[in-house]
């Protein structure tokens, strides 16, 4: 029987969620728990999320303290952090268990590709490729530990006590997060990025275009790194 719980932080998710709803459904071995944590939508979402009989709580708006809430809400020795707007593989909630079966990985991802009408595939790459440069440039000690840089698009997992003994998401963090998490957690074991891919959409390329959505990914990125992070939300805008 499955231990993982799928955590879903969601802001006015309506559009995408019948998508991620019906490849949930579809997963060859179910997760022990579904949990959807929305910041207040002022859509469909929070119905449509529990037509689909997945857990609903409500939560203050922000993807840190979002994230921290459902991680102290799952009933589940493992959590997977996706976003609405994820294809996962069919084969996710096995992939999660294997990898955390290693004591060694505290913290793990899937390789994401970027995708809509079309398939992404510089900014795919230099997704991939930022995994490893952005540590090894701005975190070296943290890298030759076996850190590595995961972010939402990479569906990250790891073990609920893991997650909570490291101290979680920054509450206060609205962007760059994950990266937070991934410093904190490589205090526990390494951080792994899995060769088994995820798709996740481009709406934020679509909406921006691919050379100002690698532009904004590189500021934001450099700016975190820079410790300038109270203005990291007014370089990252809102797309729904």
């Amino acid at each position: 029987m499955s231990d993982t719980c799928l955590l879903i932080p969601t802001l006015d998710e309506e559009k995408a969620l019948p998508a991620l709803i019906a490849n949930v459904a579809r997963l060859d071995q179910q997760p022990a728990e579904v949990l959807l944590v929305d910041g207040g939508s002022e859509d469909a979402t929070v119905s449509l999320a529990r037509e689909a009989g997945w857990r609903v709580i409500e939560s203050e708006r922000g993807r840190g303290v979002q994230i921290n809430t459902g991680v102290a809400a799952a009933s589940a020795a493992n959590v997977c952090v996706l976003h609405a707007d994820t294809v996962p593989p069919i084969d996710m909630v096995t992939v999660i268990e294997q990898v955390l079966a290693d004591p060694k990985t505290s913290l793990a991802g899937f390789t994401p590709i970027i995708r809509g009408r079309k398939t992404r595939w510089g900014t795919t790459a230099h997704n991939w490729a930022k995994t490893w440069y952005a540590p090894l440039l701005f975190r070296p000690s943290l890298f030759f530990k076996g850190g590595r840089l995961l972010f939402g698009d990479h569906a990250m997992f790891f073990r609920r006590a893991d997650f909570i003994a490291s101290g979680g998401c920054d509450p206060a963090a609205k962007v760059m997060e994950e990266a937070d998490l991934c410093i904190r957690m490589t205090e526990l074991g390494r951080v792994r990025l899995v060769p088994r891919t995820i798709e996740t959409s481009d709406r934020r390329i679509a909406e921006w275009g691919g050379l100002k959505a690698n532009w904004i990914y590189l500021k934001v990125g450099f700016l975190w790194a820079m410790g300038a992070r109270q203005r990291l939300e007014r370089h990252y805008p809102h797309v729904r």
